[in-house]
């Protein structure tokens, strides 16, 4: 993994380290009508890099196969319920961090060179291609975020 990579990751962590400051209350509003809260999307966050960290993570190497993704939209409920065990956004913000730095850690331990593919697809990953989505993904949310706490 590049350094890059790590970094945009990490980056993430801190950003969502500085929601902290805020109103609990806040965090528990819609980013707007129909939307999820800023803690439901760190949840889900959280969640996608528990599924990562589970199982991707262990199996990225050289001309392996990984698992499909699950599907979103169950993948994304269970998130939301599986978050309610966190009686403040705070203790998710924490969870969050302390997660995603286990897994930066158990991915740079993974051979960049190593190329795998996922579930049916025939298109070959890197461990930066396949951090690239989730760095994006990433990306999405803290924007939603942002515009939302600004």
């Amino acid at each position: 993994m590049s350094n890059k990579a790590a970094l945009s990751y990490d980056q993430t962590a801190e950003e969502i380290l500085k929601y902290k400051e805020f109103d609990e209350q806040r965090l528990l509003e819609p980013i707007s009508e129909g939307k999820w809260s800023v803690k439901e999307i760190i949840g889900h966050l959280y969640y996608w890099d528990k599924f990562i960290l589970q199982n991707h993570v262990p199996y990225m190497n050289e001309g392996a196969n990984l698992n499909a993704f699950p599907n979103h939209d169950l993948h994304n409920r269970e998130a939301i319920e599986y978050i309610s065990v966190f009686t403040t956004t705070g203790s998710l913000i924490d969870e969050f961090v302390l997660n995603r730095r286990i897994l930066i850690k158990a991915i740079s331990g993974i051979d960049s060179n190593a190329k795998f593919t996922i579930g049916s697809g025939k298109r070959q990953f890197t461990i930066d291609k396949y951090l690239k989505i989730f760095i994006d993904h990433d990306a999405h949310h803290l924007k939603q975020m942002n515009e939302r706490l600004s």
